[in-house]
């Protein structure tokens, strides 16, 4: 029987699966005095802590072949998922250790999905994957659906701050200074390229929340499932699943914590949601 397994950067903020063999492929978040690796031991509350006081210059670094070799190891059909590539080399190396991988191992395959996006929409591929191999789907099967999956997701954000999107050549400086100083919630999309797009500038947290459902149900979403990851803000997440289940009560709704990379970019008290689009 062929082995299958799921990898997956931690951008997706999944550790563990329990029913299929998974791995999570660190990223690192980098400062100029330390650095933070993602993995599941990663004390996500210590580093906020750090950045509270921190004023220096910091950046994020992908994964290198190696490690996504690493993480394939013991499968003979892998599934890999990634943080878009308008963002990050992540996708990049994961396609040279699927090169790597298969031609060292004769007959294993892997296929490398670009999520065009990151944090929930990304979980929401992977729990896709994970329940295709629960039920015995084909390689060719699960590559197809996921194919399909994808074109039928999508990613909101609610952000107080881009100073780190900024720091990072993510947006422009511009933005980034105007949304801080006029205390603004930036609300936005993963874009069709897999680039961060800002939409909309509000006045006020819940006005931000509104906002966003308004947002799903112009991109289609009719109830099915959906996933908050939220930065230290819990009474959002559980504000904004309140919204979704009033407006659709088949929707399923689950709330999760950023890890570290995603909690690097959300920043304090910042949402990303991936949902269905139906």
């Amino acid at each position: 029987m062929r082995r299958m397994k799921i990898v997956a950067d931690s951008a997706a903020n999944v550790t563990t699966l329990k029913t299929v063999d998974f791995a999570s492929v660190p990223l690192k978040i980098v400062t100029e005095t330390t650095e933070f690796v993602d993995k599941a031991s990663l004390d996500v509350a210590e580093m906020a802590a750090y950045f509270d006081g921190y004023k220096g210059r910091s950046k994020t670094s992908c994964p290198n072949p190696a490690d996504f070799l690493e993480a394939f190891e013991g499968a003979d059909e892998v599934f890999c998922v990634t943080i878009t590539s308008g963002l990050s080399g992540s996708y990049n190396a994961a396609c040279v250790a699927k090169g790597m991988y298969e031609s060292e191992r004769e007959g294993a395959r892997v296929c490398v999905i670009d999520s065009l996006s990151a944090g929930a929409e990304m979980q929401l591929l992977v729990e896709r994957l994970a329940h295709r191999i629960e039920n015995g789907y084909t390689y060719e099967e699960i590559t197809a659906d996921i194919t399909a999956y994808q074109k039928r997701t999508g990613l909101l954000f609610m952000l107080g701050s881009l100073k780190n999107f900024a720091a990072n050549g993510r947006v422009p400086m511009a933005v980034a200074k105007a949304a801080g100083i006029l205390g603004l919630r930036v609300v936005g999309k993963a874009g069709e390229k897999g680039t961060l797009e800002p939409l909309d500038k509000c006045r006020g947290e819940q006005r931000a929340l509104e906002k966003i459902v308004e947002r799903m149900k112009a991109e289609g979403f009719a109830g099915g499932k959906v996933c908050i990851a939220h930065n230290a803000n819990e009474a959002a997440a559980n504000a904004l699943r309140a919204r979704i289940t009033h407006a659709w009560c088949d929707a399923a709704v689950n709330v999760v914590s950023c890890r570290g990379l995603c909690s690097y970019y959300a920043e304090k008290g910042g949402l990303l949601v991936g949902y269905e689009k139906g």
